[in-house]
C-alpha cells in the first residue's frame, strides 16, 4: 500500500523504541515510551496559501526529525508503524 499525504502533512517511520536505559536496564513494552524520532517518508505538496500558491515545506525526504510527543496519527503499513502529522508539528531537523 503506499501513502501520499496532502497538504502540509508528512509521513514519518518512527524510530524504534529505546530497548534499554543508560544504566543498562532493560525495559519492558509497557515501559517504553513512544518515539519522538523518525525518518520523512514522504511529505506533501505544501500548503494552500490564501493567494493561491502552495507553501514550500523545510522538510524533505529522508530527514531525521524530531517531533512533539503527543503530535501526529499513527498508522500502520505492512505491519510498519508509521506517524502522520503537520509539518508544524515537526520541531526540529537532525542534521548529520
Amino acid at each position: 500500500m503506499k501513502i501520499k499525504p496532502l497538504d502540509d502533512r508528512v509521513l514519518v517511520k518512527q524510530s524504534e523504541a529505546e530497548e534499554k536505559t543508560a544504566g543498562g536496564i532493560v525495559l519492558p513494552d509497557s515501559a517504553k515510551e513512544k518515539p519522538q524520532r523518525g525518518k520523512v517518508i514522504a511529505t506533501g505538496p505544501g500548503k494552500m496559501l490564501d493567494s493561491g500558491e502552495r507553501g514550500k515545506l523545510c522538510v524533505k525526504k529522508g530527514d531525521v526529525v524530531f517531533y512533539g510527543k503527543y503530535a501526529g496519527s499513527d498508522v500502520e503499513v505492512d505491519q510498519e508503524t508509521l506517524v502522520i502529522l503537520r509539518e508544524s508539528d515537526i520541531l526540529a531537523i537532525i542534521e548529520k
